[in-house]
């Protein structure tokens, strides 16, 4: 066993203790409370204290999730119901609060798992520690360890299947010591991740219960994806009815009024033709500002690596952009993930402030990975009115996810992820 083997399994024997720890005190407190709470529901009682209780037991498990991720790279999703978002205060609140958890497979997840962490994964926590300190022990029995523990005892001492009773046999448990110390070396990584797979077993939902929160989020996402939909193409009309439309109006209007000056009044003709001109040419800007916001002409022609590089060169600050693709997605898809990096420009420049953003874009094992970075003062979060939900919403049509990183004082990392598969091959790169 070399070193770099030998210093894992120490420090598994550690983090075994200290899951122990947490399994047998944390799992076995909060079960039962969970347990008192619940059953206090039907007298009212419980309906104040569940939530609080189950918050913790949230909680205890999210701290197991980030232990098995870290210490055994076992990642274990996080699938609790959202609360709504219009949460009425009171009484009322809460006892809509208590239902909803109380409703969440997720919530009965958690308890069948501290049922197993105080059992099964306190075990295999505690059996690589365990081969340690009682190796350990063995191996302190030479040192004239035994002698009180024969003369408290009067008939030696049994380490595993050796009796001690002289200083020669004392040096055989100390043998069989150092072999438990090796067995605990050797096996101590493999028992805390069979702990972290059972925590995963226990708390990862079933396959039934991942496709019905896959499908009561995409008829979510659905619902907001026909609600903005309707509300682009109000603004399209507006937009239409108020600019482009009323200009061309006008402009019709200025021509009828020219062909009848322009036998009587030449010059005056002549300057309602240079309006008309004018008018015609902003008219002709309004609708290509309205076909961009659309869908820009670089987005089609070129795809999105070249389309986000145009929008960078047009910010005010510098913006360096990272394309790895070896090909296209679909435009759906393209023009998603287009605006929700153009929404992330937006917002680092006009509200956090930056002054450098950097945007990397590439595509790996069938998911498009988009992440914009800046430099501002942080503190941005997902919620009602913020922009990221708006992104958040956008991507969510395509079952995509969205991460935010920004302390406060930054720098901020919006991360986007979006399921799909590259089509027509076309080489873009940094």
């Amino acid at each position: 066993m070399n070193a770099t083997k030998a210093r894992d399994g120490a420090l598994a024997a550690v983090q075994g203790l200290t899951l122990a720890l947490i399994s047998l005190i944390g799992s076995i407190t909060l079960f039962t409370l969970t347990a008192v709470s619940i059953a206090l529901i039907p007298i009212g009682v419980g309906v104040f204290t569940t939530p609080a209780v189950l918050t913790l037991v949230r909680a205890h498990a999210n701290q197991r999730r980030l232990l098995a991720a870290r210490w055994g790279g076992v990642p274990i999703p996080v699938p609790y119901r959202p609360f709504p978002g219009d949460a009425r205060k009171g009484v009322t609140g809460q006892v809509e609060r208590c239902t909803i958890m109380v409703k969440d497979p997720a919530t009965w997840r958690d308890i069948r798992w501290m049922l197993v962490d105080m059992t099964a994964g306190a075990v295999t926590a505690l059996v690589p520690p365990g081969l340690f300190l009682h190796g350990l022990f063995g191996i302190l029995l030479p040192t004239g360890l035994w002698r009180p523990i024969d003369q408290a005892g009067g008939g030696g001492l049994w380490y595993g299947f050796v009796h001690v009773t002289s200083s020669f046999t004392a040096g055989l448990a100390a043998l069989l010591g150092c072999v438990l110390i090796a067995l605990g070396l050797r096996f101590g990584r493999p028992l805390v991740t069979v702990h972290f797979r059972l925590t995963a077993a226990s708390l990862a939902p079933t396959r039934e219960a991942e496709l019905g929160e896959r499908i009561d989020r995409l008829t979510a996402t659905r619902h907001d994806a026909v609600d903005t939909s309707a509300a682009e193409l109000r603004r399209i009309e507006r937009d239409l009815h108020d600019g482009a439309q009323a200009r061309l109006v006008a402009m019709g209007m200025n021509l009828s009024t020219i062909e009848a000056l322009i036998e009587k009044d030449p010059a005056q003709a002549r300057k309602m033709l240079s309006m008309a001109r004018e008018s015609s040419a902003e008219a002709l800007a309004e609708l290509r500002d309205l076909v961009r916001g659309i869908h820009p002409p670089v987005l089609a022609e070129r795809g999105l690596g070249d389309a986000v590089r145009a929008l960078a060169l047009r910010l005010p600050v510098p913006c360096e952009v990272s394309v790895e693709m070896t090909g296209r997605v679909d435009a759906p898809v393209e023009s998603a993930a287009y605006f929700a990096v153009s929404e992330s420009l937006t917002n680092a420049v006009k509200h956090a402030g930056a002054g450098r953003v950097w945007v990397d874009i590439h595509h790996a094992d069938a998911t498009l990975r988009l992440s914009v970075t800046d430099d501002g003062r942080g503190g941005a979060a997902v919620g009602a009115g913020s922009g990221l939900s708006g992104i958040e919403r956008r991507l969510g049509t395509f079952d995509g996810i969205l991460a935010v990183s920004s302390p406060v004082g930054g720098p901020t990392m919006v991360t986007m992820e979006i399921p799909c598969a590259l089509s027509s091959p076309k080489t873009s790169s940094s």
